[in-house]
């Protein structure tokens, strides 16, 4: 358990996360904020307005689980309310990463989620990456945008903003954050070739049962995207099964993404069992250009 540590070797870790974050390019400036929960109304977390290259353990920040400051001559992070509120609603979370790394944030701003059953690694660790619908910094706003993806996830997009990640300690967060910005640049860069290859509906259910053995979820688990379907290991306390229909908006049609079929935000044509297809805008025109150059070839 994380609580085993020391106040010191927290302080110590986060710094060493700092560290990290900052020599990967994933902040400039002030950007950024990491935190650990100590104990079960303390957190410690990185202050206000300072470069998370250069801070020291007696810079950082102890607050309360309802954001007062307990100890620190500094100011805690404003954007420490989205990690308060993911400690109170996700059981065996005690630390939590955000930052900018360039891939990721990059489909966060084109609001693409990093939900397709591509790389073995990324669906066995991570499985789906949301994209988490536009909050005004340091408002309720993200994490109430966050909540609802807690249950299945410990990798976000946030829209037009970053990165979040989440985990037992500040070092599988950061991992986390690390697997997800390596897929987020191979996935661009498959796409810069021309192909995204994703893997089979029968190979997936194979990673998926082998990851039902090596890793028991405390939360569900949300799977990931073939086409327009989320496929999703059984019995992995989520209620998802194979083949089953989430429907994640990839687009970003100012709403945020949810996992409605139609984009709406609810999902009751999954629920209610009706044929849902979807499909890309880019695939449409594909489809569509195509059918046009065969009727004009035909005249």
């Amino acid at each position: 358990m994380v609580y085993q540590k020391t106040e010191s070797q927290h302080r110590n870790d986060i710094i060493d996360i700092c560290k990290r974050v900052h020599s990967n390019g994933w902040v400039a400036s002030n950007d950024g904020n990491i935190s650990i929960r100590i104990g079960p109304n303390a957190v410690l977390c990185t202050p206000t307005g300072m470069s998370k290259g250069y801070l020291r353990t007696d810079q950082l920040v102890k607050v309360d689980m309802d954001g007062n400051k307990l100890e620190g001559e500094l100011e805690a992070s404003s954007e420490v309310k989205i990690h308060l509120d993911v400690y109170k609603n996700k059981k065996g979370i005690n630390s939590a990463v955000h930052a900018h790394p360039p891939y990721a944030t990059a489909y966060a701003v084109a609001g693409i989620p990093l939900d397709q059953c591509v790389i073995p690694e990324i669906i066995v660790s991570l499985g789906s990456i949301p994209l988490t619908k536009y909050g005004t910094p340091s408002t309720q706003e993200i994490p109430e945008s966050i909540r609802k993806y807690l249950p299945d996830h410990n990798a976000f997009l946030l829209e037009n903003h970053g990165a979040f990640t989440i985990g037992n300690d500040v070092h599988q967060a950061y991992y986390r954050m690390e697997s997800m910005e390596l897929f987020a640049k191979i996935s661009l860069l498959a796409k810069t070739l021309g192909n995204v290859n994703t893997i089979s509906e029968e190979n997936v259910q194979k990673i998926m049962d082998m990851r039902s053995n090596w890793i028991k979820d405390e939360g569900g688990y949300a799977g990931c995207r073939i086409d327009g379907k989320f496929i999703g290991s059984a019995g992995n306390g989520s209620g998802a099964g194979v083949n089953t229909v989430a429907g994640q908006n990839s687009g970003n049609n100012g709403s945020g993404s949810s996992y409605s079929p139609d984009g709406s935000g609810n999902n009751d044509a999954a629920v209610n069992g009706d044929d849902v297809i979807t499909i890309r805008k880019s695939e449409l025109v594909d489809m569509i250009s195509k059918i046009v150059a065969n009727i004009v070839n035909k005249k």
